[in-house]
Parts: structure tokens; sequence; C-alpha cells
């Protein structure tokens, strides 16, 4: 029952469209309606500010980070198991992307999965970061950054988790999110074969 409730408590946290809350209080505006169309900080970035769309980063990283210690928070249960620790986490990933207040649409998931997975493998996802910094330095196009990021994700987690006794499972689950960062860039994909993706600055 503890981890279920957590389980509903981490989706209810990761589907708070904190783009949209920001673009509401701040401008009066749905940001669903400028821009990419998208909740997420990119467009926050464009269309609203700077120091927002670098404070609705933050919030979504930050509810990332936490959904994974929703069981130390509220039952004090240290540490959780690795299973519960990806299965909060990818549930809060889900809510964003998928998001109840948002009739189920909602971001990328990108940065609520940069939040989660540095609480839990934090050597892996700070080089996949660092990979991120690199390609968007290089190309300055926000997609292609965290389309590569996600791609090199999963060989760098069996690179350092191969030995590990939940090696397979971490592996598994970072290929999953590959995958579904990978789906949840279908329209950046194809605005990039056809080199229409905006770049930053």
């Amino acid at each position: 029952m503890k981890f279920l409730l957590c389980l509903l408590g981490s989706y209810l946290l990761g589907s708070i469209p904190f783009g949209l809350i920001l673009g509401r209080l701040v401008k009066g505006i749905d940001i669903r309606k400028f821009g990419s169309g998208n909740i997420g900080a990119t467009n926050v970035f464009r269309v609203i500010g700077k120091k927002w769309g670098i404070l609705a980063l933050l919030l979504d990283v930050l509810k990332g980070y936490l959904a994974p210690q929703l069981p130390v928070i509220f039952f004090k249960l240290t540490p959780p198991p690795v299973i519960w620790l990806l299965a909060l986490g990818l549930s809060a990933i889900l809510g964003h992307s998928f998001s109840i207040w948002l009739s189920f649409k909602g971001g990328k998931g990108v940065a609520t999965s940069f939040g989660v997975f540095l609480g839990i493998l934090f050597i892996p996802t700070l080089l996949a970061f660092l990979f991120w910094i690199l390609v968007f330095i290089l190309t300055r196009i926000i997609s292609i950054a965290s389309l590569s990021a996600a791609a090199i994700f999963p060989f760098l987690v069996y690179f350092f988790e191969r030995n590990s006794p939940s090696g397979l499972l971490y592996f598994s689950v970072s290929l999953f999110l590959s995958l579904f960062i990978l789906f949840t860039h279908r329209g950046n994909i194809a605005r990039l074969l056809r080199n229409e993706e905006t770049r930053i600055f």
C-alpha cells in the first residue's frame, strides 16, 4: 500500500506543469499556444524569458529528483529498494509527459529524467549531461543535444553498472528511457530532417 501511494504521488508530482503555471503567472498566457506549443523549459525560455526558462528547468529537474525520495520523505523507508526508486522515477517522467492536468499530454521528459537519475545513477547521468552541454555548444539545438544524451545514456549506465547486482535492471530502464525520449521528440526529429529546428542564441 505504501508503494502504491508513493507511485501515485510520484505520478502527480511529475504531472505538475510548471512551464504552463509560469506562463500564466508571469504573462497571463497559455504557453501551449506560443512557440513550439510545448510546456517544457525550452519553450518557456523562448516565449517568456531566460530566467523563467531556467526556473522551469530547475523545477522540472527538482520534481524528478524528489519523486524517488517519496518513501523516505513520507514513510522513512531508508533506503528504498532499487526497483522502487526506478518505478517511482519512471512514474514521475510519465506524469510529466502525460499529465493528468493536461488531458494526458505534457512535456518531453528530459529535465525530469535528469532529476530522477541524478539521484539514482549520479555518474552516468552527470556524464550524459556533460555530453548534452558539448553537443548543445556545437549545434545550439536543444533537441539534438537531448537526443544525443539520451542515446549515449544506456551505454554509460552499462559501463558503470555492468558488474553491480542491479546492473541489468539499470541498463534495461535506461534503454527504455532512451527510446521514450526518442518517441517524445518525434516532432523535433521531423523538423530536424526538414532543417527547420530552431537554434538557441
